[in-house]
């Protein structure tokens, strides 16, 4: 992908706006923090509107007459309007609030895929997929007796297409797609899937839990019919997520869950329940966590999401560049189209001592098979080192995994 670097990325004022990367680990090595694939970390902004709210405007959600809980509730149901916009969803009751995207898998595998899968379907899947957007479609298909498929990667970490279309079929009736591997990198083409996928009758749900975080997301542009992503991995709390899916969609699926607030009327001879999106979220809801994440979606519009997607290229050509410069580098994804991740080996070095030598140096990147055992099979690794950014990445921080990848070199030989 090919973006303009904004002129102005106001890259010192951003870090400034997370204290985290101000602090030193091992007696004093500055931290470098080169994990955000994995979670991000959280400006003041999100930290400080939730603990706000939990210190001046804290009451349950949906359940109080009194004006406490009134004020809770529109907090809560604005940031439902908020995430339809920066979705590009039609209307925010296609908007449930989920604790991440394994739950949004889950809950879609679950309220769909049991309802309307059965023996003969077939669930399209590719290589690239991360285990929780596998193993609940595999549970789903086992129940429903359908057949779940895989659809082949080429070396370069991008999804066959010819392999993909030529898998399409009357039988197909759910893909299940990662617009960005979380090992790869990789930008799948969401607009030319979901086409192909229609032509056969076939519903697309994307896994933006890498997306959300780096691109601007237009659902309807892409047209989707379901998409999912984790706050935690674009600058807001854990414990929250969203599912976006088409209204008329979400009508036809039954309850994830059961218990309060997802019901209409209960007696010991039935329920009805309540409309979408409220069906979807029995109980409680994690609504400060709610809070945090429209703080973390206002952060990011602030700065501008294309803004982010250009520095996030910026930063993924520098590194790579850099990168090169070391013996022995191999990269696992170089799509031509790809996002802020490079996943990488150092000739016969273990990911793990790569891990364990950069941690001393106070770097931050993860080590192991990313929850892409597949994934790993295809390349015939056992793992990978990986880095990854975020809209608070700097080149010095690439210069200092850089230096710190030499002296592996150095120790390790």
């Amino acid at each position: 992908m090919t973006t303009a670097l904004p002129s102005s990325y106001p890259i010192e004022r951003i870090r400034a706006d997370f204290p985290i990367l101000g602090r030193t680990v091992h007696n004093g090595v500055p931290l470098v923090y080169l994990d955000s694939a994995a979670t991000s970390q959280k400006p003041r902004a999100v930290v400080e509107r939730m603990s706000q709210f939990y210190y001046e405007e804290y009451a349950t959600v949906r359940r109080g007459v009194y004006s406490l809980s009134q004020h809770s509730t529109a907090l809560y149901e604005g940031v439902r309007r908020q995430a339809a916009v920066f979705l590009g969803a039609g209307q925010p009751e296609e908007i449930v609030y989920v604790r991440g995207v394994t739950e949004g898998m889950n809950l879609l595998a679950t309220a769909w895929g049991r309802k309307f899968l059965k023996a003969g379907d077939e669930v399209i899947l590719t290589r690239m997929e991360h285990h929780s957007n596998i193993v609940p479609w595999q549970m789903a298909c086992d129940v429903t007796g359908a057949t779940l498929r895989m659809a082949e990667m080429l070396p370069s970490g991008e999804l066959d297409m010819d392999n993909f279309a030529a898998m399409l079929n009357p039988r197909t009736k759910l893909i299940s797609v990662v617009h960005v591997s979380n090992g790869l990198g990789t930008i799948n083409p969401i607009a030319d899937i979901t086409r192909l996928a229609h032509e056969v009758g076939a519903l697309v749900v994307v896994d933006g839990a890498q997306s959300a975080p780096h691109l601007p997301i237009d659902v309807r542009a892409m047209d989707a019919d379901f998409f999912v992503c984790s706050g935690h991995k674009m600058l807001g709390p854990t414990g929250i997520g969203l599912l976006y899916g088409k209204l008329h969609l979400l009508r036809e699926m039954d309850p994830y869950q059961g218990g309060g607030e997802m019901i209409v009327r209960v007696t010991f001879g039935g329920t009805t329940y309540e409309e979408p999106p409220y069906r979807f979220e029995a109980g409680t809801p994690a609504f400060a966590e709610v809070v945090g994440l429209g703080a973390a979606m206002t952060y990011m519009d602030e700065i501008g999401r294309e803004n982010i997607e250009a520095w996030d290229q910026h930063i993924l050509r520098y590194c790579t560049e850099r990168m090169q410069e070391i013996p022995g580098m191999k990269f696992y994804g170089t799509a031509a189209n790809k996002s802020g991740i490079v996943a990488f080996r150092m000739g016969d070095i273990h990911p793990s001592d790569i891990g364990t030598i950069l941690d001393r140096e106070g770097i931050c990147i993860r080590v192991g098979q990313h929850c892409l055992q597949p994934v790993m099979d295809y390349y015939q690794v056992p793992a990978t080192a990986r880095a990854s950014f975020g809209p608070y990445t700097n080149t010095n921080d690439i210069d200092r995994f850089i230096d710190g990848l030499r002296t592996v070199q150095d120790l390790m030989g």
